[in-house]
């Protein structure tokens, strides 16, 4: 699924420049705990979390993750969005909970990445 499809689907906002929205994100892990992202996340994939510290970036660097949603409208901070950017982690801002955004991508056809499905 395209990033900008993602965006789309989850009603997000794109809070960092420079992103590419044609990327193909295969897949999608839900997590608060880094722990879990560095355990079932797969490169390339989609983090969505409600977790906002500078750790979640940090992990996401080492996991390859391609793209951060925050869930129930959280916002990074300003320091937070730099690292992403130097980084190049697309950050999305959305609205809705885990569990519906979760269900809006998995309807409309993003794998999950747990492996043990």
């Amino acid at each position: 699924m395209k990033l900008g499809d993602i965006i789309s689907i989850v009603e997000g906002t794109l809070i960092t420049a420079n992103a590419d929205l044609d990327l193909d994100i295969p897949c999608a892990c839900g997590a608060d705990l880094m722990s879990d992202v560095l355990t079932h996340a797969t490169s390339g994939s989609l983090l969505l979390t409600g977790l906002v510290n500078p750790q979640v970036v940090r992990t996401a660097e080492i996991a390859e993750i391609a793209a951060i949603v925050f869930v129930r409208g959280k916002r990074p901070s300003p320091e937070m969005i730099a690292l992403a950017e130097e980084k190049g982690i697309p950050l999305i801002v959305a609205r809705y909970t885990m569990f519906e955004m979760c269900g809006r991508l998995y309807e409309r056809g993003m794998d999950s990445c747990d492996v043990s499905r």
